[in-house]
């Protein structure tokens, strides 16, 4: 089954600030969760916060977070940026 990915309009806007490394990082991750869904098991110190919400880390000190109902194909993407200012 293929997810559709979509990526809140302020982690669209803050994308630019990132760094590219971490941009192309997040790219992966996108293509991943639509060709495999929400659950992430092998990335770099993937979680679940909840029953719906999940987060990983891209690197040190970078984390993106998002959230999948159940019964349906459509995964949202709502923070990217330092682990710090996560919202878990």
């Amino acid at each position: 089954m293929e997810y559709d990915v979509v990526l809140k309009k302020k982690v669209l806007k803050g994308l630019r600030k990132l760094p590219l490394w971490v941009q192309k990082k997040l790219g992966l991750l996108v293509v991943d969760l639509k060709d495999n869904g929400p659950e992430q098991p092998g990335r770099q110190n993937y979680s679940k916060l909840s029953s719906e919400e999940y987060h990983c880390h891209l690197g040190k000190s970078w984390v993106p977070c998002w959230r999948h109902r159940k019964k349906t194909i459509v995964i949202e993407v709502y923070y990217v940026g330092s682990r710090e200012k996560a919202p878990y």
